[in-house]
């Protein structure tokens, strides 16, 4: 398991130039077919549109880009050398273009869905997946407040706290930063309180 940066949620945004329109748009998918599904989608709102080009991105290696009948090399390179720059992976990038009459030239056209491509990267809101390891703390109330408000340096995300004779805190951990909260905590509660793992896997945490 690597780490990796995609996004959290669909989105889009789009401009004029020379009267055509741009839509750029992006999803995120973790499969082929996903992404084929998102493509599907779009050319079904925009299927009075000239082009639906688009290029995709996977975590497991695949990429794949099309023109969509514009001349070739001219929407779909561009638009995953967007993906690519802005090192993100697991999504899809499609841009519509509804003509407006007046021709771009090659050059137009690869700077229009590279802009357009960039316009929906940047509309996105990016997120790390990362190793992570999820543990349970239980500790003392008194001991509480000042394990809690030490969280705060680290790539953590609290996901239970259970009040019963203890308290019992579910973190999930950005794995590189567990050691060193396991120091701390070691050295704050002279050894009587421990991080215990419960599972290791792929998390989930914001930019």
């Amino acid at each position: 398991m690597k780490e990796y940066v995609t996004i959290a949620a669909p989105a889009q945004d789009d401009f004029f130039e020379r009267k055509s329109q741009f839509i750029g748009y992006i999803a995120p998918v973790s499969t082929e077919e996903e992404a084929l599904a998102f493509l599907a989608e779009i050319r079904t709102k925009h299927r009075d549109a000239r082009h639906n080009c688009f290029a995709y991105v996977l975590q497991s290696g695949v990429k794949r880009a099309s023109d969509d009948g514009e001349p070739q090399g001219t929407a779909g390179v561009p638009i995953l050398d967007v993906v690519e720059r802005e090192r993100i992976t697991d999504v899809i990038v499609v841009v519509t273009r509804y003509f407006g009459g007046i021709l771009l030239g090659a050059g137009g056209l690869v700077r229009a869905y590279a802009h357009a491509a960039k316009l929906a990267v940047d509309a996105a809101q990016r997120k790390v997946m990362s190793p992570a390891v999820l543990v349970q703390v239980n500790m003392d109330y008194n001991q509480y407040g000042k394990i809690n408000n030490v969280l705060s340096k680290y790539t953590c995300i609290v996901q239970d706290t259970a009040f019963t004779d203890l308290v019992s805190m579910k973190i999930l951990f950005i794995e590189r930063d567990l050691e060193p909260f396991r120091a701390e905590l070691t050295e704050m509660t002279a050894a009587t309180v421990q991080a215990e793992e419960l599972e290791r896997c792929m998390g989930e945490f914001p930019l």
